[in-house]
């Protein structure tokens, strides 16, 4: 017997997914988060679901967790104490940026503080021409001074970033040796491995935030691994990565700043594992939990990947799956504004105290609190029963903080705390799709998280989608995209390069060496040859154009006509982008980019078709739905007891342990043998 398990740690649950191989059984646990110490309620949920479910410890062979501990550690400013070593004249390059304002007509409002105070920002003899060719060579002396003094105040992380090193990494290295000979306890983050690519601001600040995140991330995924392992688990952990894969915990060490959308990453992977066995490619990934929602677009061609992210006002240069959060989840407090109008978010109560109905000392109404007021979720019990839930208190909240400074009803409250929080997710859904050039009616929506599937027939009416698709465990579903990942790095290298035959040389060569870094890494992952695949792309630009497009580049030999496909697959994208391309103007290549793949078994999703009966209600409760028809008396399944082809039409609320799925009028639901519920409007939507 081998078992496989994902987990993935959220503000307000921790969520299992656990896939044994030899039964091919897929199942789910979830228990509450702990976010004082993330560690322990993945201990606490572990132990329950081996003692429950008979599993032996030394049976699991693989374990990945999806963290928000560096996104955290970034928000509360809670890192190492870091400092910053660069080429002399730049030390203010980290708080000078690109001198773009947070707001564009707030000019008196102050930009995020630098992690780097200015008498940490230190500064060395050193210069490197744009070709790497040498200038000034390094003052090691000087190092050594600058590195004790930084010993002297007790500095525990150390950044790396001098000019042009992502061309010659010389000085860097030296420096790196240097900092490990006078001052080896400090954990140090060198520009030439975290970012190798040109735009020194982006470079720093990414070099920076991993030095940042070092200490902490160190510390934590060494907890983790120790108490796996106090646990008999034997499996060395895996972490998931910003761009939807998995690495092991000692690369993690090396790079923290690659985990910094850890979690969110994981529910795109899932989605699109789930959905790829019905067939649908365009999607739309609607992950709402108890304290954000997230959101993605999906094409045909897979996932988009963003190079470069504003993360809590830090710029980030590292591949990233491209996400929208916006505070819209479960959580989400409810309020009334200095101005009288009703707010939601972005301020959670998050797992403790939680909404006021939990009952665990929450006293602010939120989005859940709403939910009970208004029958679609379960007013006596969640989590399969395990939780319960009290009605009055959900009331109370509301009347006290939104009733009586507004005049409205209980229900007229929760009817609007819903509305503005659907508005604040299609807004954000429009970023990802509309804004971005799509037609979101071409496009399915794929609900998962605790709350996803609560309000995803609301959000696709609103945004005029037809379809919505439901997975298995849809509160649970980003644990499952740990079991569908795949081992992945990037990697990447800058070279200005104009279109032509001349340039082959240099980009096969480029490639050559970035494949030759891809198989290193696969094999310390021990991945075996049959399961490697190499993904190439570049990053192009119009010449005299600032910032660029990535594009794939094809497999094998490289050769002219694979050039121009990417110069012809180039236009296209900037076409689709901005509305326009130039196929007269020169294309310039500028950075090389590969993904080293190693693919992994996954689990398989199939449920039985029903051999007697019928799909039956397991009760009734009044719900609200929309305006027209009130409170209905609703039929409430349970998902427990559907089969494949079982279907129904809504109004209804089908239950389960992870989540709660809402059915609006005019829509119908069929299960699939996947176990995926597809909903399908009857009557269309609104653009």
């Amino acid at each position: 017997m081998s078992v496989l398990i994902g987990i993935d740690v959220g503000g307000t649950f921790t969520d299992f997914s656990c896939f044994d191989t030899d039964r091919r059984e897929l199942f789910y646990y979830k228990v509450s988060s702990t976010p004082d110490d993330p560690s322990r309620a993945i201990v606490n949920g572990l132990k329950e679901l081996l003692e429950q479910r008979g599993i032996d410890p030394l049976e699991i062979s693989y374990l990945a967790h999806g963290t928000t501990v560096a996104t955290n550690a970034l928000i509360q400013k809670k890192g190492g104490k870091t400092a910053l070593i660069t080429t002399k004249g730049f030390r203010d390059l980290l708080e000078i940026g690109r001198q773009t304002r947070p707001s564009l007509y707030e000019l008196d409002k102050a930009g995020v503080p630098p992690i780097v105070p200015g008498k940490y920002r230190c500064e060395v003899r050193e210069r490197l021409l744009y070709d790497g060719s040498e200038y000034q060579p390094l003052d090691e002396e000087g190092t050594r001074e600058t590195v004790r003094y930084l010993k002297q105040e007790g500095i525990t992380s150390v950044a790396v970033c001098t000019l042009f090193s992502f061309v010659n990494p010389a000085h860097e290295r030296r420096i790196e040796e240097i900092l490990q000979e006078e001052f080896p306890e400090a954990y140090v983050s060198v520009s030439n491995r975290v970012v190798p690519e040109f735009r020194e601001y982006s470079r720093m600040s990414t070099t920076v935030v991993n030095a940042f995140l070092g200490p902490v991330m160190e510390q934590y995924v060494t907890n983790f691994q120790d108490s796996i392992r106090s646990l008999g688990i034997k499996a060395s952990p895996y972490i998931t990565q910003s761009n939807g894969s998995i690495i092991s915990i000692q690369e993690t060490k090396k790079c923290p700043v690659r985990t910094a959308l850890s979690g969110p990453s994981a529910g795109v992977v899932a989605a699109e594992y789930v959905t790829s066995m019905c067939g649908i490619q365009n999607l739309i990934t609607f992950d709402m939990g108890g304290t954000s929602a997230d959101i993605s677009l999906i094409s045909g061609a897979g996932y988009r990947l963003s190079s470069e992210k504003l993360l809590e006002g830090y710029t980030l240069r590292t591949p990233m799956i491209d996400i929208e959060t916006v505070g819209a989840g479960g959580g989400s407090i409810a309020y009334i504004d200095n101005g009288g109008a009703l707010k939601v978010g972005p301020q959670s109560a998050g797992a403790k105290p939680g909404p006021a109905a939990y009952n665990r000392g929450g006293t602010q109404p939120t989005v859940t609190d709403a939910n009970v007021l208004l029958g679609r979720l379960n007013p006596e019990r969640i989590l399969g029963g395990r939780m319960q839930v009290r009605r009055d208190l959900a009331e109370q909240a509301l009347h006290r903080e939104i009733c009586e400074k507004t005049g409205l009803d209980v229900i007229e409250a929760a009817k609007g705390v819903i509305a503005v929080v659907n508005s604040n997710m299609v807004r954000t859904t429009r970023i990802v799709s509309v804004e971005r050039g799509y037609d979101v009616r071409e496009f399915a929506l794929v609900a998962f998280g605790g709350a996803g599937p609560l309000h995803a027939c609301e959000i696709a009416r609103e945004l005029g989608i037809r379809t919505v698709i439901i997975p298995p465990s849809p509160g649970t579903l980003c644990s499952l995209g740990l079991l569908a990942a795949d081992i992945k790095y990037d990697y990447a290298r800058t070279a200005l390069l104009d279109v032509g035959e001349e340039a082959l040389g240099q980009v096969s060569e480029l490639f050559a060496g970035l494949e030759a870094e891809g198989r290193a890494f696969l094999d310390k992952e021990g991945v075996p040859e049959a399961s490697r695949q190499f993904v190439r792309r570049i990053d192009a630009r119009y010449k005299m154009q600032n910032y660029e497009l990535s594009v794939p580049m094809e497999d094998g030999p490289v050769d002219l006509d694979k050039l121009l496909r990417a110069v012809e697959a180039f236009h296209a994208e900037h076409e689709k982008n901005y509305g326009y391309c130039n196929r007269t103007q020169p294309v310039q290549f500028v950075n090389f980019r590969l993904t080293a793949v190693g693919q992994r078994q996954k689990p398989l999703l199939q449920i039985a078709a029903r051999q007697q009966g019928e799909f039956m209600p397991v009760g009734h409760r009044p719900v609200y739905f929309d305006r027209e028809t009130g409170f209905v008396d609703c039929p409430i399944y349970n998902r427990e007891e559907m089969y494949a082809g079982d279907r129904l039409t809504g109004p209804a609320v089908i239950e389960q342990m992870d989540s709660t799925i809402v059915i609006m009028p005019g829509w119908d639901a069929r299960l699939e043998e996947t176990g995926i519920l597809r909903l399908d409007s009857c009557t269309g939507g609104e653009a």
